[in-house]
């Protein structure tokens, strides 16, 4: 579409990454929901009291993040509750204490950006609830400091609770979560597994010194700019798959094997990652050495499951807890195709950390384990044949 577009018109539009219609869809009906049921709930207040205010203008602004951008850090439940009541006690604020509306507007919108960024709590349409604060009239004045607490903290609650069924119904992770820190993934962060690529200390460095906002995760910018570095490396990189370097006969555990036997298994075997399957052998999860022994309590010299982790489980939506593999493995873990290619597979270990990734064929079932250390030896040394 761009290329048939004129040229000065092409200068006006921002670079955007292009998403599918599936996206921009769900994106748009989300908000369109959000909203409505904000709006609902927020008319029950008039059913309170007529003079509340049911809904404030930038929580439309609020459902553009929450709904099209939600892995945005200005999108988080911090930033949104955080962002926008202390944007409203601001505006209120500055009505107290300013009488010229215009410089009021203007110590409100610029004081509540600086305390958002102070408390990392940045919301855009923050800004708009500063400003509603100083111009909403004398109704709104009225309120005062009950300003911030209805319409501004109950419309961004309710908001926030859509988005989160919302986002979690069509498949989407919300809140963002940052890229988890597995107990077998060593201190650090290490380089690019071709060889000639960036550490991960190189790009704090270049984060600082570009000292801007910038609206996306330092975990995705990262994984975005390694996937780029594989996915070049991919196109000159030999047909290797993963078939060709998967281990045979690891052998796989159920999610219902006691952990006292899965203790026995894993010190049995020299290969420190097994597969969990289910009774049609497909893989479920992985468990490894550093799982039994960070996720289970070994205060009596056994492996058992101790409160921490059963408040973690609770959390997780677990079924309860009953000292099986099932309360310790690594659930959401990536399988690997037979015939992926090493480029991809050592762009998965890089991103989730783990030292061994199983391996299914089409229909799931397992046939075998990658290690890591394998992937990353024969990636340098395609790298070594083609430098």
């Amino acid at each position: 579409m761009r290329n048939a577009m004129h040229p000065l018109l092409i200068r006006f539009l921002p670079d955007m990454a292009a998403v599918s219609g599936r996206e921009r869809l769900r994106s748009g009906l989300g908000a369109g929901v959000g909203i409505l049921l904000t709006g609902l709930l927020g008319s029950l207040s008039a059913a309170i009291d007529p003079s509340l205010p049911t809904l404030v203008a930038p929580m439309g602004a609020s459902a553009v993040l929450l709904f099209a951008v939600p892995s945005s850090p200005l999108a988080q439940p911090w930033s949104i509750i955080g962002g926008n009541m202390l944007a409203a006690a601001v505006g209120m604020t500055a009505v107290m204490l300013i009488p010229n509306v215009y410089v009021a507007g203007a110590v409100a919108v610029g004081a509540a950006i600086y305390l958002m960024m102070l408390l990392r709590c940045l919301h855009p349409p923050s800004g708009a609830i500063a400003l509603t604060a100083v111009l909403g009239g004398p109704g709104l004045h009225a309120l005062g400091y009950g300003f911030v607490l209805w319409p501004v903290a109950g419309n961004s609650l309710c908001l926030l609770l859509a988005a989160l069924a919302y986002n979690r119904l069509v498949g989407r992770t919300y809140p963002h979560r940052p890229r988890p820190v597995t107990p077998d993934q060593t201190a650090g962060t290490a380089a690019s597994p071709v060889g000639r690529g960036f550490h991960a200390d190189d790009l704090d460095a270049v984060l600082k010194d570009y000292d801007r906002v910038l609206d996306i995760d330092r975990d995705d910018l990262e994984t975005i700019l390694r996937r780029t570095e594989l996915h070049a490396f991919a196109r000159r990189s030999s047909a290797t798959r993963c078939g060709d370097l998967m281990l045979r006969g690891i052998p796989a555990v159920a999610p219902d094997m006691p952990l006292r036997a899965l203790h026995g298994l894993l010190a049995s075997e020299v290969f420190g990652t097994l597969p969990v399957t289910n009774d049609r052998a497909e893989v479920i999860g992985i468990v490894t050495e550093g799982d039994l022994l960070n996720r289970a309590d070994w205060s009596r010299g056994k492996p058992e499951i101790g409160i921490r982790q059963r408040l973690r489980l609770i959390q997780d939506g677990a079924s309860a807890p009953n000292g099986t593999v099932k309360d310790v493995m690594s659930a959401t873990v990536p399988s690997l195709g037979i015939d992926m290619p090493i480029s991809a597979a050592a762009a998965l270990f890089a991103e989730t950390g783990f030292n061994a990734l199983p391996v299914t064929r089409a229909n799931g079932k397992l046939s075998g384990m990658v290690r890591q250390a394998d992937v990353l030896n024969a990636v340098l040394a395609d790298a070594a044949r083609e430098g």
